[in-house]
């Protein structure tokens, strides 16, 4: 039988033409025909999920211009990592709804930082109402890839985000498996905690190429598996049965040397499908900036280079959804 295609997923929306998390970002995933966007939610110091790939926004906002927050810049450990700048468990959702949305990269993606200002930040709920609009306008299911960031840190802090997540998407009309949902994370332990709730989705666990999740690492110390070691036949089939999928660095895929070579891809992917686990992938991008050494060309970091043979190579390996910054590319090479 013929091989089906891998979704197409929207990552932050259309992070290569837009501010990433911008209005403008997911409605121009849903006009260039995603599958899903995915969404990351982090907490405000009100309990309200926020739209945000980090909770430190300096880089994403317009904070740092803003002299009415200037004294809240600070310096903290997440996920055992010190970070400098503003951070959103120390905002309400009313200060952080004031500030506007920026190009993260704009030396990579100049066009899109001509857009930087003119967006506000959004809420979990926002970009779930707005796929459901986008599903009845352009007359098809489009899904949610909703992305559970640093949960073992914000429960440090008192916000218990498995249940801020249960509540928001009950209330949304999101909880009950109706519309197409999957819930990821690099914590396994609050994909569980949803599980245990009831919340009917998919339920995915993210794989770094390197390191181990910090959940397990604070329960567990150096005992804890690698993310490698979750990735190998082992590791895998101890996730068999518990979730229905990973989402890997591309780069555990496409198996690079030191000269930024493949020779085919690894196999993760075929492990993960003869357990009965779907694999997605994180993220196809055409820039030079991102492309292994192999695919590299001409024009420096922000040019293109031959991005539609790296992701021969991902799509060559039988995965079953990628996360794509220029979602019209992504939708034109993965259904041809």
């Amino acid at each position: 039988m013929p091989r089906r295609p891998p979704l197409v997923i929207g990552h932050r929306g259309a992070p290569g033409y837009r501010p990433e998390h911008s209005r403008s970002s997911y409605a121009l995933a849903f006009a260039m025909g995603v599958d899903a966007v995915e969404p990351d939610v982090v907490v405000s110091r009100d309990g309200v999920l926020v739209v945000r790939h980090e909770n430190e926004i300096s880089g994403t906002t317009d904070v740092a211009d803003r002299p009415e927050f200037a004294g809240r810049r600070t310096t903290k450990t997440v996920d055992g990592v010190a970070l400098t700048g503003w951070f959103t468990e120390d905002f309400t959702w009313d200060e952080l709804s004031t500030l506007r949305c920026r190009e993260r990269i704009p030396q990579v993606r100049p066009s899109s930082a001509t857009f930087d200002g003119e967006q506000s930040v959004l809420r979990l709920r926002d970009v779930l109402d707005a796929v459901r609009d986008a599903s009845l306008e352009f007359g098809r299911e489009i899904g949610v890839v909703l992305e559970i960031k640093h949960a073992t840190y914000f429960a440090s802090i008192g916000w218990d985000v498995a249940a801020l997540v249960d509540a928001e998407l009950r209330d949304a009309g999101w909880a009950a498996g109706a519309l197409p949902l999957t819930i990821e994370s690099f914590e396994s332990t609050v994909l569980f905690a949803l599980q245990g709730r009831g919340i009917r989705a998919a339920y995915v666990y993210l794989l770094e190429d390197s390191g181990r999740p910090f959940d397990l690492f604070a329960a567990q110390g150096r005992a804890a598996l690698t993310y490698r070691q979750t990735a190998a036949p082992a590791g895998l089939d101890a996730l068999a049965g518990r979730v229905d999928g990973i989402s890997v660095d591309k780069r555990m895929i496409l198996a690079p040397d030191k000269l930024g070579r493949t020779s085919g891809p690894s196999r993760v992917v075929a492990d993960a499908h003869d357990r009965g686990l779907r694999v997605f992938t994180w993220t196809c991008r055409p820039e030079n900036r991102f492309l292994i050494g192999q695919f590299r060309g001409r024009g420096g970091p922000e040019a293109f280079g031959d991005f539609e043979a790296e992701w021969a190579v991902i799509r060559d390996a039988g995965v079953d959804g990628v996360f794509v910054d220029h979602p019209d590319l992504g939708v034109a090479f993965f259904r041809s």
